[in-house]
Parts: structure tokens; C-alpha cells; sequence
């Protein structure tokens, strides 16, 4: 297997809302909440659904270099629900290997509300459900054992059980590669986030707010060189700047796409990963494998949600 993911398991519901909407319910645009069933359901019974699809950041990515003809799978903590039964009939359709044998947990699989404004931009509400509780014991070590990178989700890390399940997936991998997810998670695991860049990952993915983050850096001249001092592969996407990456000395920049009729940002950064990972693991060079996370991500911003079919 080349790639096996590690992140949660959430059922994308997405909505087009007015920016109204945002601010009345004390959201901040572009960000993920996280919010309680009982919350969640109240958002959901005002809104009108636009498109239902299995999702989370990992799993887009690993649908994606799926779709590009690499094999892969995921695992996810879904519980044996209607939700969880359409997440895991989801990911087979794609061609993805689910590792993960479902039971009736207490508590529902995970829910994602996706806000898209009328400027495309999405604001996520979360309902991590059984997603959130993954433990080491649903980590299956042969599939990690088995597949040249392990991909995983800073969503996902957390205090307790799913630390435990990262550490366990760490121990038995070849490779580690990972997505820092969001500005809000970065700043609440800011420590923990900086021990694995610097010690524990291969490869990080982030957006520019997120790395800067990250290191406290005064500007992005910082950046530059904090990833060199690492020494490890740095992936870093600037919205309409483009993206770079730097690996050891070598910092490599890719333009962002002209001309695009953007619909809604959902997946972009997700689908930029699998593009670059697809070129990473099929030997191509740092550039054409930039050149094909930001072919990945055009593509999905000029349609609704996080799959390309």
C-alpha cells in the first residue's frame, strides 16, 4: 500500500448560508468549531442541505490519490449507525481500503456542518462524535506496518486516547507525513504540534496563518528558516500566492492558478496534499510534485465539496 491515512471519520453536510448567518451565531469565517450534539442538531434543523458526503481532511486526501490511481486506505472511528454505514460504503466506492471494523458505540459517528458564504469560503461546525474517541486499539499496525507513508490529521490529535493511537501509528511507520489542519488547532496544541515537526514527522503540510502560528514567527522570513534548521520536507500553501516547499536548503515556490471559477474552498488544502503526495510517492521531483497539489486543489475549489466525482 503507499499510503494509509489516519484521521476522523466525519459525514460532510454542506450548506450555503448568507454572512448574516456567520455572525449571528458568533462564528468566525474560514475556522472549524467544535460544538456538542445538542448544538450541532439546533444549527442543522435551520438549514437546508445542499449535498451529504463521507469526508475529513485525511480521508479527502486519500479519496483524491485514490482517484489518481494509487492504492491506499484509511483509518477512522465511525460507529455502526446509518451515518457510519454511508461513510464506510463511501470510501469503498472510492476504491479505499477501510481499516477499521465498525461496532454500536455510544456515541454517533461524526457530523461536519459545512457553511459556504456567498464569497466561497467555509466555515465548519463539528460534531466529532465517535470520531474524536479513536484509541491505540483501533489502530491497525499491519496496515501501518504495510504502507510507505502514513498520513495523518492535527484534527485528530489530542489529549489522551487519541494521542495514545498517533504515538502507536509513529512507532510502526516507515514514513510520517501530516496536515497542522487549522489556525484554532495549531493554538491549542502548540507545544505537542512543534515536538512532532521538529522530531517525530517526515512531512508537514500547512497553510501560511498556521505555520506562522506555529513558531511565533515575526514574518515569513522566519518560516524560511526555521524549516531549514528542521531539515525535514515543509509544505506550506499561500491562497493566492501559491505554495512552497522546503526541504534541507532547497526552497521550491509554485504559483497559484489563474483565471478560476471558485465555488467553494472546501478540500482545497486536502486535495492540494494528495496531489503533492501522489508526486512525492511516485518519485517525482519536489516542483512537479507542488505543480500537482496545486492542479488537485484548482480543480475541487471550482466545484461543491471536498471530491473531485
Amino acid at each position: 500500500m503507499k499510503i494509509l491515512g489516519i484521521g476522523n471519520a466525519i459525514v460532510d453536510v454542506i450548506c450555503k448560508v448568507d454572512e448574516i448567518f456567520i455572525k449571528e451565531n458568533n462564528l468566525t469565517k474560514s475556522t472549524m468549531k467544535l460544538v456538542n450534539e445538542a448544538e450541532f442538531k439546533k444549527l442543522l434543523s435551520i438549514l437546508k442541505i445542499e449535498k451529504t458526503v463521507s469526508g475529513g481532511s485525511v480521508a479527502n486526501s486519500i479519496v483524491g490519490l485514490s482517484q489518481l490511481g494509487n492504492k491506499v486506505g484509511f483509518i477512522g472511528k465511525v460507529s455502526d449507525d446509518q451515518l457510519g454505514n454511508k461513510y464506510e460504503e463511501g470510501l469503498k466506492k472510492e476504491n479505499v481500503d477501510f481499516f477499521y471494523l465498525k461496532k454500536k458505540e455510544s456515541i454517533p459517528t461524526g457530523t461536519c456542518l459545512i457553511l459556504i458564504t456567498p464569497d466561497s469560503e467555509r466555515t465548519m461546525i463539528t460534531f466529532l462524535g465517535t470520531a474524536g474517541k479513536i484509541n491505540e486499539q483501533d489502530i491497525d499496525t499491519n496496515a501501518v506496518k504495510k504502507s510507505e507513508i502514513l498520513f495523518l490529521e492535527g484534527y485528530l490529535w489530542d489529549e489522551g486516547e487519541p494521542k495514545k493511537a498517533f504515538e502507536k501509528a509513529i512507532k510502526n511507520s516507515k514514513k510520517v507525513a501530516m496536515s497542522l489542519s487549522d489556525l484554532f488547532c495549531v493554538e491549542r496544541h502548540k507545544p505537542h504540534f512543534l515536538e512532532l515537526v521538529k522530531n517525530k514527522l517526515d512531512i508537514t503540510f500547512a497553510n501560511e496563518q498556521e505555520i506562522i502560528s506555529l513558531i511565533d514567527a515575526k514574518n515569513f522570513g522566519d518560516v524560511i528558516d526555521f524549516a531549514k534548521e528542521v531539515n525535514k520536507l515543509i509544505i506550506i500553501t499561500l491562497g493566492e500566492k501559491g505554495s512552497l516547499a522546503v526541504n534541507g536548503n532547497e526552497v521550491v515556490e509554485c504559483s497559484a492558478k489563474d483565471n478560476l471559477k471558485i465555488k467553494d474552498l472546501t478540500g482545497a488544502g486536502d486535495l492540494f496534499a494528495g496531489g503533492f503526495l501522489h508526486g512525492l510517492i511516485n518519485n517525482k521531483s519536489t516542483r512537479e510534485s507542488l505543480n500537482l497539489g496545486t492542479e488537485m486543489s484548482s480543480k475541487v475549489i471550482q466545484i461543491i465539496g471536498a471530491r473531485l466525482n
